[in-house]
């Protein structure tokens, strides 16, 4: 089961230059400087774990220090305890739960909530925190869809929401979220996510954002001599 754990220059301020170094270990000093590594102090990665989550593959990466665990019970390393058991089904509650604690992370500026099957590079991360710091309006930054009338017959129906493996936002956008959104069934948490926004925000008021997915990498990652199954565990 996946839990729920971001072109180029110009619109999104992120310079071109791919660095072997984006993913683990520091930002390589050619790329980002250290007035930039700095801004992610203000960042927090809302990471939704299971029992099958090996958080020993994040703590070595760039994302290990600004990794925030959401979990079904107090453990080590816990950043947010929902205090229920999970399941694929459940999700969604899961999601409510990460929703409702951000909203006291008044220290951070930018979130990002990522699968425990993904990856996203540092320089692109740090790229779209340059150009959204202190942004004016609420901003939600994934690969969007609306959901589907058929799946979703309530408050649901139509809301835009972002891919699960990744989505960028900020303090604004958590402000307003309606962490107590009502709704039917068990949808998928993504969808709830996305419900939260347009209820609490307001579609007009919310900059959506695509993201790149050149710089985001889901249940693989290749690149030159290496490839990573992100999910070899069958039941993800």
């Amino acid at each position: 089961m996946a839990t729920s754990l971001l072109f180029a220059a110009g619109r999104y301020g992120y310079w071109q230059a791919y660095t072997d170094a984006g993913i683990f270990g520091k930002p390589p000093s050619h790329s980002s400087t250290g007035a930039e590594y700095a801004m992610l102090d203000k960042l927090a990665v809302i990471f939704p774990v299971n029992n099958n989550t090996d958080m020993q593959f994040y703590q070595n990466t760039w994302l290990r220090n600004y990794l925030y665990p959401v979990c079904d019970w107090p453990g080590p390393g816990c950043k947010i305890v929902c205090n229920r058991t999970s399941t694929y089904r459940s999700l969604h509650k899961k999601t409510k739960c990460f929703a409702q604690a951000i909203k006291q992370f008044e220290d951070k500026e930018l979130f990002i909530k990522l699968d425990d099957d993904a990856l996203v590079d540092i320089d692109y991360v740090i790229g779209l925190i340059k150009k959204y710091q202190g942004y004016h309006k609420p901003v939600y930054i994934s690969d969007h869809e609306r959901t589907q009338p058929r799946n979703f017959p309530d408050s649901l129906n139509g809301v835009m929401y972002g891919n699960g493996k990744f989505y960028m936002f900020n303090r604004k956008l958590v402000q307003c979220l309606d962490t107590d959104i009502k709704y039917r069934g068990s949808p998928n948490e993504d969808s709830v996510f996305g419900g939260m926004v347009s209820n609490g925000c307001g579609e007009d008021n919310v900059e959506y954002v695509k993201e790149d997915d050149r710089w985001i990498w889901h249940k693989e990652y290749t690149n030159k001599n290496k490839h990573i199954d992100l999910s070899f565990i069958k039941n993800h």
